[in-house]
């Protein structure tokens, strides 16, 4: 029995186990499909040669590799300082906890103190003006704020305080309307700006078919918990952007189905 000693784990060790596979695997979602997956697994298979040459006491190799490892913390954090900051969002944000847990009940509560009428974002209004500007082929970028705070980039549109409505939506979008360029953002029930530009992202890797207002929706929504909607000029199509990632949908009705859930 001896032999099996190295099987004797304890409770803390199952549980740091555990606690690594999740931070691990928050990590890989934070930059799949991003060129910064190349650096990571880089990264993780010159820790598993460190690890393995401390194991086998190869002194030379694992004290280069120790403070080559050691020494290049900092150049981490510039390498992956959007990933970083997404992560601190996600951990900041409600994201780890469920939908209906005690954050979303107490923002839920804190905008009703605010304002007795506060009213829940239309969701329906929104998706059917996508819908009618996906049939004429109008583009379209919509951002819908949750959590996280988007004064940043708002300062760089037209301030507008207008409550939401189909017919609204789709005049501002409008190809001769002056102020159809850029992103619409959405807080509540009630447009708070237009013509906002928004971050581009770049290292990423999307169908041709896709522009810059998908490269747009991607950027904020990998930078913050915002939700977006992108019609596509060419081929009017909408997509749903949660997370820096395209959410697949059956029928408008399942997507306002999904974008209720993810304001609840």
């Amino acid at each position: 029995m001896d032999a099996f000693k190295f099987l004797d784990f304890s409770f803390l060790d199952i549980l740091d186990i555990a606690l690594v596979a999740i931070l691990l695997y928050y990590v890989y979602k934070l930059i799949r499909g991003t060129a910064a997956i190349n650096i990571f697994l880089g990264i993780a298979i010159v820790y598993l040669i460190w690890k393995l040459t401390v194991a086998l006491k190869m002194e030379l190799l694992s004290d280069i590799l120790g403070k080559f490892l050691g020494g290049g913390f900092i150049a981490l954090i510039i390498v992956f300082q959007q990933e970083i900051r997404k992560f601190l969002l996600m951990v900041g944000s409600t994201n780890f906890t469920t939908k209906k847990g005690f954050l979303k009940r107490f923002k839920l509560l804190s905008n009703m103190r605010k304002n007795d009428d506060f009213i829940s974002t239309d969701v329906d209004s929104i998706i059917d003006a996508c819908e009618e500007m996906a049939s004429t082929k109008t583009g379209a970028l919509i951002i819908i704020q949750r959590n996280n705070n988007l004064d940043l980039v708002k300062q760089t549109g037209d301030k507008m305080n207008a409550e939401i409505n189909k017919a609204l939506l789709t005049s501002i979008f409008y190809k001769n309307s002056p102020l159809h360029d850029g992103a619409l953002i959405i807080e509540d029930n009630f447009i708070t700006a237009t013509r906002v530009i928004l971050p581009v992202e770049k290292d990423i890797i999307i169908p041709a078919r896709f522009g810059l207002r998908h490269r747009a929706a991607l950027g904020i929504t990998m930078r913050s918990d915002a939700l977006a909607l992108a019609v596509s000029e060419e081929t009017g199509q909408i997509s749903y952007i949660k997370d820096g990632e395209f959410i697949l949908y059956n029928d408008i009705n399942s997507l306002k189905d999904l974008i209720k859930e993810d304001l609840d």
